[in-house]
This record gives C-alpha cells, structure tokens and sequence, in this order.
C-alpha cells in the first residue's frame, strides 16, 4: 500500500504552501471521521474506507469535484461516532482518487489542503455535514539560521527513523530529501512517522509551525531512542541464537569424534565415579545421595557451569574416609614408651591417655575424649598430639583455629555458591583418610566472632560427643560420623574460651617445666633437632649438662621451651659458621663461651629486688605465658594522707590496694601504727614494668604486706613471696595459677612462699619435683601473712609515725 501511495507523493514549494492559505472553502462540509491516521495540509494519504455513510460521503464529493473535511476521531473504537466523538481540529481535503481493491475494500487518496475548526454538526444524514472555520498555518516570514537548523535537524531524524524502523520502505527518505517547502517537509513527516496517533493530533493543533517542528523533533527523538534500544536487544538475541547454534554443532560433531574415540568425557567421568564407588563402605543414605546426584550429572552438559560443581561434589564424597578406620595400638607400654620417647614430663597428660586406652582395650568401644590442653606457650601442647596419634597408631590431623571469624570455615559452604568447599573439619577427615584420626584443634581459645558468624558456637556440635555422630556440613548435605576422631584442643588462656565450648572438653593443666626438666628436654629433644636441622654433627659440638642449665637460667625466662629452643639454634648458627670457615674453637663448649655464642645475659637469677628498704614486696603472678613474680614497692612522703597508685594497675588491683590501706587503718593499733600517720604522710604504691598491664585481686596480700613494711618501717623477710586476695574483714581468700606462681618463684631464687589455707590442695597435686627447696605458709588472715613476712625489728632511721 505504501509503494502505491508513493505514486502520489507530490513536490509542494513554498509558493504551492501560499496557495493553499488562499484557498477558498465553503462554511459547511461534509465531515468525514478518521481512524488511525491525521491528515495534514498539504500531505496526500491513503484511507480504507468501510462505513456505509463514508462511503456515500467520499462518492458523492468525488463525483462533484467538492471538498470534504478529514477529522480524527477521539475514541477509535467508536462505530458511530458524534459530534462530541470527534476532534474539533481537522484538515479540509480534496479527493484525487478512489480505488476499488480486489478484496473488495474502498481505498481513497485524499489530499490535505488547510486546517479548520469544527464548530457544530449540523446534519447526520446521510452522512455528517458540519459548520466549521479555517485556521491558517502561522509560517516565519523569514527563516532564520535557528528555524533552518531546527527544520535541518527533523529531517536527518526522520532519515534516521526510517533507517532504523523495519516497516518503512527506504524508499521514504528519498522523498523527504526531495521535498523544499519547510512548512510541507513538518507536515509530510508529522503525517507519515510512527508516532502515535493522540500525538499528531496533538502536531496538527499547533498553529505555529514553528512550534509543531519544535513538538515533532522531541517526539521523534524518542522514537529513535525506543528503535535504537529495539535494534540493539534484537541484535544480542541473534547473536546469542548464533553462538547457541554454533556451540550445539560444535558440540555434535564432538560427540561423533569422541564416539569414534571411545566415548565422551562425560561419560569417562561416570564410569571413574561408579568405579570408584564400588570399594565405598558408606552408609544407605549417603550411597543413595551419591547415586542420585551422580544421575544428574550425566544429566548435565559438560560445557554448563553446573557441571563442574556436581563434578566436585561426588569427588568430595568419594574422597572421605566412609566407616574407614585404622586399626588401634592397645599395647599399653608401647604407648607409654612413646608418650616417654617424646615428651619429658607431662605425666598427667600421659596418664589420661594411658586410661584412654586402657578403657577402651577393655570395653572396645568408646566415645572418644574432647581433651583441652591448656598452658603459656612453648610447654609441647601441640606437638604432644603427634605422640598421641603415634601411641594410638592413628593418623594425625591439625587445625589451627587462630584468627578464625567465619563459621563456614567450620561447617562449610552451600555447594550452590560459586567456589563452595567443605569446612575444614571434613577436608581434615579427607586428609587424614580414616574416620578415627587424632584430630588436633590449635589455639581453641583465639576463635573470633563477627558479622560472618561464631566459629565457637559451630564447634559445639563438633566436640559434643552426644552430637558428633551426624556431624553436618552444610557441603555434603548428608551427615558424617565424627564420634571415632580423637580430638585434643589447646589453648593458652582458658578464660578466653566460650563457656558451652569449655563445658565439652576435659580440661588438662600442662603447667611449665622446672629447670632440671628443661636441662633434660634440651638435652633429649632441642639439641638433637637443631643439630640436624643445621647439619652440625656430635663431633662439631658437644654441650654439658651444666653450660644448657647455665643457657636456661641466664637466657631465658618463660615457662615453656620456646625461647630455649631459639637460643639452641643460635648456638647451632655460630658453629656451623666456625665450621664452614675453617675456624679453631674449643668443640666442649663451656659457660664462659656462651658470651660469644649468646651475647650478653639477658636475665638474673636474683631477680626479686631483696630486703634492703622497708616497703618493697614480693609478689606472684599468673599471665597467659605463665607465672612471674612482681614486686610492690610502697614510700611515704610528708602530706596529707593521699593514697596514689601507678604502674599500669587495673580496676581490680587499684581496688586491692584501698582495701589494704583501709584494713590497716583499722587495724592500726594492732600494728603499732599512729592514728595520725594516715592523715601526715602521702603513701605511694608503685609496681615496676609500669608499660605491662597488671590487674587481678591475687596482688591483695602483697598490697597489705607493703603498705605495712613502709607504715611500720620494718622490713620483709628475705627470699620470701606471697600471693591471695583479701577481703575488708582480712581474710585471705585462694587464687588460681598455683604451679605456674611457683615455679616462677624457683626461678627467681624464692625460698618461702605464703599461700592461702584453702590453696594447699593445689599443692598436693603437684609433684614433689616441683616443691622441692621451697618452704609454705598456709594462712587465713592477713596477721598472719604479716607476722610471718615483716622482721621484728624496725630500721636504723625510722619515721616517727
């Protein structure tokens, strides 16, 4: 239809445009309603015309050589449409030609000749015939360079729409390059563009051309934007259907040469995973998981994403260790010779695992132990895990959990997520290849918790024997058995460890060691590892019982064997050197030569600071490395009975020391002190290292201790040490840390030690290894604590308080 409207596309120049302001036109028209179309002055179109009375109406103007007036209607769904049905803007038309189609239709060409305005219908019949009024078209008198540019620039819009736009032939936009009048081009492209119907109504309302031009350029910039928005959606749709296409021929012809090969990889990979599972002993439940995601496997094409994630997921399955075990050592004295072998000391730990054993030699079955290891650094926590699992014969697995923040860590990622694996407790049980490993969990006590989760609470129903038997991980999505996995756990400070996670382990003291069994350790263990490790034999260097207890004493200071193990190594380094370079030296390495190898000492045995001045206390303390001894130095200073504390003290300690003074003001006449020295003299309490933080209540004892040496002016016992809390009554309450406090004092050359009563338990579970050369006081009050610390005696200058 459009190829044959083209035939009467005239060529209108601006004369032609005047011309048709000229025209004459009678007040009354036949009026003939339009649907789906505008008509615009001067433009020629095509109509269908199917209603009886438009007929008649379009014959008999035709046949008369008259006029007629083409208005829109508003409602295009209307069959018969009125007065109020009808646009009140129109164009007058002429009729050129009416065309009887083959399928029996009537097409009319109609050409537009000036606007009206209807102002009444004033008869229907046969067709309508209204009263109207010509509206002449508001042109520029002169067409400035804006005017130009804005006609300008709808025509390469219009070029551009119909470039773009598959229904209009390109046949089109020779006419419009053809077409010179401004006024025709504006009407021509307002009457043939896409642009909806309510819209060129709106176009032909304008009176001024110049603002039709300006309406039409905005709406044809939004129809190139929803045609270019089409062409580019359309354009990936073919090519995504062009690489689909290309990807399934490729594929088909890959499947014909893998077929001629012996078969595709999908297929290998499934007939691995059946082959594999045949020596599988899992349960019904996981065999039936396996099976049914190995069938949506060969469901899957090997080029989806999908497929490698399902690919994983049954490896991941068929790697564990299903109702696979190792077979245990129940030789009891092998057992014991190897916990012996490789660890000196330690023999409550040893025992605990001996009746491990032992219970399970007898009953042949039992829930394996949560044990927590728990100690300062360096005491061979960790690697006492080794000797359990070579004793049990099992194999070892460690998982250090410091610094841990995300709980799927522990129970794993949903296999949906891109990159998703199980929690390391599965990978651990994958690498460890049987289902009874022992299965160390480092540094317990330093899990963290954030936003991404709480480790702690995901490791309850790991270490929760009641649990552990349908251990999920949310990878598998089947449960696994964890009661068989011997787990030991360590941990520094024990205070640092969630309550429910601390409920679930047996919880074993391995304390620090003494001198004489860091001397053995050094000897059996240290030495002979760091030889090797820096390729020195026993003919480079041999080292005494005495110059190793000589690098403990003066070298180090810890409860562990860490630092010693260092200064070992250093030792090692400096032969190795004399070695490589052909160097002299004495191979029997002396004390004397430790300056050398060492440097300079680093601590004094005599570390308490003595007796010399009334005020100065020695105390005990627990840290997380295990215990120290501090010292409270008290003086008094003429004033007005301000009490000040330094030295980094916390809430608890700053407590401690009110407690102490006021307990002594209470209690001064019992001590020989006057009222009035609590109101003439400054006390000032200082604990030396004042840039390490120091609380707890076990300083209380030694607060009052050194409150009242400074007060009395009678100075402390030597090589004595005290720790307790106290309360405002003066009783002296237990503390904690017991064998760690005391084996600090031996390494600072204590002699007496003054304990609470209710303390002397901790003592008798102590080896008598540990107590020997120290001397206990057990005591309930603080008279007694000061009766048994203070000489008699005052000093030679004393205040007169």
């Amino acid at each position: 239809m459009m190829d044959e409207d083209s035939d009467f596309i005239p060529i209108i120049t601006d004369e032609d445009e005047s011309a048709l302001d000229e025209l004459q036109v009678p007040d009354t028209l036949p009026i003939l309603p339009l649907r789906n179309t505008v008509l615009f002055p001067g433009v020629v179109i095509p109509i269908s015309v199917g209603r009886e009375k438009s007929l008649k109406l379009v014959r008999e103007v035709y046949n008369n050589k008259g006029m007629l007036g083409a208005a829109s209607q508003i409602d295009l769904s209307v069959e018969e449409p009125h007065f109020e049905d009808i646009n009140k803007i129109g164009t007058v038309a002429q009729i050129i030609k009416i065309l009887e189609m083959p399928d029996g239709t009537t097409t009319v060409i109609l050409q537009g000749k000036k606007r009206f305005e209807l102002e009444e219908i004033i008869s229907e019949e046969p067709f309508h015939v209204g009263r109207i009024k010509t509206i002449k078209d508001q042109r520029p008198e002169v067409e400035d360079n804006e005017y130009k540019a804005l006609v300008s620039s709808v025509k390469d819009i219009a070029i551009k729409v119909i470039k773009l736009s598959p229904q209009i032939p390109n046949e089109a936009s020779f006419a419009i390059k053809n077409i010179e009048g401004s006024s025709f081009l504006i009407n021509f492209i307002s009457s043939n563009s896409e642009i909806k119907h309510n819209q060129k109504q709106r176009l032909l309302e304008f009176d001024n051309i110049r603002d039709r031009a300006m309406k039409l350029l905005e709406y044809l910039v939004r129809e190139v934007q929803v045609l270019e928005l089409k062409d580019d959606i359309q354009s990936k749709v073919k090519t995504d259907m062009d690489q689909q296409q290309r990807e399934y021929l490729l594929h088909q012809q890959m499947k014909t040469i893998q077929d001629e090969l012996g078969g595709s990889p999908n297929d290998q990979d499934v007939m691995e995973l059946e082959e594999k599972a045949k020596d599988k002993k899992w349960a019904e439940e996981v065999e039936e998981t396996f099976q049914k995601e190995l069938k949506k496997l060969q469901r899957l094409n090997p080029a989806a994403a999908e497929y490698s994630v399902q690919l994983n997921y049954l490896q991941e399955l068929l790697d564990l260790p299903w109702n696979e075990y190792t077979e245990d050592n129940f030789d009891l004295k092998h057992a014991q010779k190897v916990l012996d072998n490789d660890h000196f000391g330690l023999e409550k730990v040893k025992d605990r695992i001996i009746e491990h054993l032992a219970v399970l030699k007898l009953k042949g079955d039992l829930k394996s132990p949560i044990l927590c290891l728990y100690g300062p650094p360096g005491v061979g926590k960790t690697s006492l895990g080794k000797s359990i699992a070579e004793s049990l014969n099992r194999k070892y697995v460690r998982m250090s959990l410091g610094g841990l923040h995300d709980e799927s860590e522990i129970r794993g990622h949903r296999k949906t997520y891109i990159g998703a694996m199980p929690g390391r407790i599965i990978q651990g049980m994958k690498k460890a290849g049987s289902s009874n490993p022992v299965f160390i969990l480092d540094e317990i006590d330093k899990v963290g918790s954030d936003f991404r989760g709480d480790p702690s609470s995901a490791l309850l129903e790991v270490l929760d024997p009641e649990q552990n038997n349908a251990f999920h991980d949310n990878f598998l999505e089947v449960d696994y058995d964890l009661s068989k996995v011997m787990f030991v756990a360590t941990a520094n400070n024990v205070g640092s460890i969630s309550a429910p996670l601390r409920d679930r382990m047996e919880m074993i003291d391995v304390s620090g060691y003494i001198q004489e069994e860091k001397v053995e350790i050094a000897r059996r263990h240290l030495i002979p590892k760091q030889m090797e490790n820096h390729g020195i034999t026993s003919d480079h260097i041999k080292i005494s019982k005495e110059v190793i207890a000589v690098v403990v004493d003066k070298y180090t200071r810890e409860s562990g064997v860490r630092a010693l193990d260092q200064r070992i190594a250093k030792i090692m380094r400096r032969v190795a050197r004399k070695v490589a370079m052909d160097e002299e030296y004495d191979v029997n390495l002396k004390s004397e030569d430790l300056k050398e190898y060492l440097g300079a000492e680093m601590f004094s045995r005599e570390k308490y600071q003595g007796n010399d001045y009334a005020g100065v206390v020695t105390g005990l303390a627990w840290t997380s490395v295990g215990g120290e001894i501090l010292f409270i130095e008290s003086s008094l200073s003429a004033g007005k009975g301000k009490l000040t504390l330094t030295g980094n003290l916390g809430d608890v300690m700053k407590e401690s020391a009110l407690l102490a003074q006021e307990y002594l003001r209470a209690h001064c006449d019992s001590l020989d002190i006057k009222k009035e020295a609590f109101d003439e003299w400054n006390l000032h309490v200082h604990v030396p290292e004042g840039a390490i933080p120091k609380d707890g209540p076990s300083a209380g004892v030694t607060m009052v201790t050194a409150m009242a040496s400074a007060f009395t002016q009678r100075k402390v016992k030597k090589n004595i040490a005290m720790t307790g809390e106290i309360t405002l009554r003066g009783k002296v309450l237990p503390v904690g840390g017991i064998k760690e406090k005391i084996l600090a004092a031996k390494r600072a050359g204590i002699k007496e030690i003054i304990l609470c009563n209710q303390n002397k338990k901790d003592i008798e579970e102590i080896k008598d290894v540990y107590l020997k050369g120290l001397k206990f006081h057990f005591v309930d009050e603080i008279m007694e604590v000061l009766d048994i610390a203070l000489m008699k005696q005052k000093v030679k200058n004393p205040l007169n308080i």
